[in-house]
């Protein structure tokens, strides 16, 4: 895992200076070696900062060009079956100097040209450049677990693996107005877009191709293509088919010429990956967890209790409100655009620990949204009911007047109309953050809220399947990767998601919901693959996610923060917000409705993000 960047111009002769500038800006990602490549022409230039995990001698260090001198790659990621591809390779004669996937990476490019990512089982983002045709090609994995940025202008075409390496490029740095709607409704910002009007995010699953003339981005793996018309409904088929995939998908990712571990929360989706893990070696793997001083919120006995079972070595931290509050402010930098997920903090503070001991780690990521684990995912369910459509006002007058806070908070689930989609406003609501009708009480944006769309698919699919289809579309990828990227490389790990293999996804998303779920209990078949491993009386608990104890700290450790960061005159500076009603909101949750929390977390997330670009002198 590493970063990556590169300029082309048919204009104006690319300088040193912009390449190394460019480096810089994600020398973060690769402590371990860099390097740049600029063209005979200097129409092209590619930088590099490398994590070595796959061959770490130098003779794999990239820039890499191939034999005949023509073709240039700077790649991040990890290609998982490069020894297949590499062995097949040899039979057409191509010879290999390194044992890196790098090299397999590009002679497979050579030799099939863009067809050649239908090939590959790994997750990257990578680029080519064809010197002989003066021609780029860029590429990034399926689901977008590598991320890639880029912009386009009358003079220069550029690309990295982090926004933060393009703002020095960038002509035109204002604010793209719908992505800020997008935000106070997600916490995130969706692909294609960035924060800033002028950069883009370059869409998983696709290819792209630059020339002097043209710039064309083709899609050659697409999700909602992948459900098929019928499903599997045989518990035992479906099970062995997941539980034999799986372990081939941790068989080839604990392929690592450096040590590894495992990021386990306790959870159902990490102690499986744990779990199988730890079947596949003789050593003791090593497994990492956070825990917090509030019971309510600490899970890190129940990770400590299947590492003991499992025989880990097991490491753990406990975070305080002192870390958070030291971290908070930083988070700009992080990410380059607001983004208000508060596991960010544990999973930045994780991995560091983890690189006391490893450069690699496998994580859990993709198990809710594959196996319906999610608590939004009932209440799709329950708002798809004709019964409960027809009695949305009294709900929402019984439980709005009701005096208790919890019910007072799920009334905002049966606020919708005809018009509203439903995907987003279940999201909304239940991260606590700003429905539709709210966003327009909150803030004074010119346009009206702009839909995320997903395309349609072969066979009906049920309320719950269809909010998880849109989280694996975009909550997946540019929420919880995006964290685990940034998290991990900011302290010289790569994460690895073997849940995400695309082959586990094309096989889960055409199982019978009834696999799935029954009852209410969720991630039915994932578990009993779990409960191979260890006793199913560990997790016979409720869910509980992975974000700090904000709720409570906000009111507490954290209110010189909100006080810093919500007040009247940064928000009327920011110039987004309707003042007195934010300025109220933070009122009432200060009063005992502290179920407003995440609303003013969104508020002191954007703010913070306003105040950094204002000190870097990027408002324009």
């Amino acid at each position: 895992m590493c970063g990556i960047g590169g300029i082309v111009s048919f204009t104006n002769s690319i300088s040193n200076r912009e390449l190394e500038d460019m480096s810089k800006a994600i020398a973060h990602r690769g402590p371990d070696a860099d390097g740049l490549f600029l063209d005979g022409s200097k129409v092209c230039g590619l930088v590099h900062r490398r994590l070595s995990i796959i061959d770490i001698t130098d003779n794999a260090n990239q820039p890499m060009t191939s034999e005949n001198g023509r073709y240039t790659i700077v790649f991040n990621g990890e290609l998982y079956n490069f020894e297949d591809l590499r062995e097949e390779l040899k039979t057409l004669d191509y010879k290999f100097f390194t044992a890196s996937d790098t090299e397999v990476v590009l002679n497979a490019f050579i030799q099939w040209g863009s067809e050649c990512v239908d090939r590959f089982n790994g997750m990257f983002a990578f680029a080519i450049w064809d010197e002989k045709v003066s021609e780029l090609y860029l590429f990034r994995d399926r689901i977008g677990i590598k991320p890639l940025y880029y912009i386009k202008t009358d003079e220069v075409f550029a690309f990295a693996s982090e926004i933060k390496a393009l703002l020095p490029l960038a002509q035109d740095l204002s604010w793209n107005n719908e992505v800020v709607h997008h935000f106070f409704r997600l916490g995130y910002v969706p692909e294609p877009q960035t924060i800033y009007k002028h950069i883009n995010k370059f869409p998983k699953g696709n290819a792209g191709f630059l020339s002097e003339n043209s710039f064309e981005i083709k899609r050659y793996w697409n999700i909602n293509e992948k459900v098929k018309k019928s499903t599997v409904s045989d518990f035992s088929i479906a099970k062995n088919e997941y539980h034999k995939t799986l372990k081939e998908s941790i068989r080839l990712r604990l392929k690592s010429d450096v040590p590894f571990g495992v990021f386990l929360s306790g959870g159902i989706d990490s102690s499986t990956v744990a779990a199988v893990a730890q079947s596949q070696t003789k050593e003791k793997i090593n497994t990492f967890s956070i825990g917090f001083k509030e019971n309510k919120f600490n899970e890190s006995e129940y990770a400590k209790k299947v590492a003991n079972h499992l025989g880990t070595n097991h490491h753990e931290y406990t975070l305080s409100e002192k870390d958070a509050q030291e971290l908070i402010e930083l988070i700009p930098s992080w990410y380059s655009e607001p983004f208000a997920d508060t596991s960010a903090i544990p999973t930045y503070l994780v991995a560091k620990m983890a690189s006391e001991s490893v450069k690699m780690v496998l994580t859990g990521d993709g198990g809710d949204e594959q196996f319906l684990g999610y608590g939004m995912y009932e209440w799709a369910s329950r708002l798809s009911s004709s019964l409960i459509k027809s009695l949305k006002s009294p709900m929402v007058f019984a439980l709005s007047n009701s005096g208790k806070i919890r019910l007072q908070r799920a009334s905002e689930y049966f606020r919708f109309d005809k018009k509203t989609a439903l995907h987003t406003h279940i999201f909304s609501v239940d991260q606590y953050y700003y429905s539709e009708r709210e966003t327009k009480s909150f803030f004074h944006f010119e346009t009206d809220y702009s839909e995320l769309q997903i395309s349609k698919v072969a066979r009906k699919l049920s309320p719950r399947e269809n909010q998880a289809l849109f989280d694996l579309n975009y909550y997946l990828t540019d929420d919880l990767l995006t964290k685990v990227d940034r998290a991990t490389m900011l302290n010289g790990v790569e994460a690895r998601v073997p849940l995400l293999d695309h082959h586990l996804i094309e096989c889960s998303l055409n199982m019978d919901e009834s696999l799935k779920v029954n009852k209410g209990e969720s991630k039915l078949l994932l578990k009993e693959i779990l409960y191979e491993y260890v006793p199913k009386e560990y997790f016979d608990r409720p869910k509980w996610g992975f974000g700090i104890p904000l709720q409570k700290w906000l009111s507490n450790e954290l209110k010189p923060l909100l006080d810093k960061y919500v007040n009247q005159e940064i928000l009327q500076e920011v110039g987004i917000y309707n003042v007195p009603k934010i300025v109220s909101l933070k009122e009432e949750y200060l009063g005992g409705k502290s179920y407003l929390y995440n609303k003013l977390w969104l508020v002191i997330v954007f703010n913070i993000w306003f105040k950094s670009q204002e000190k870097n002198n990027y408002l324009k």
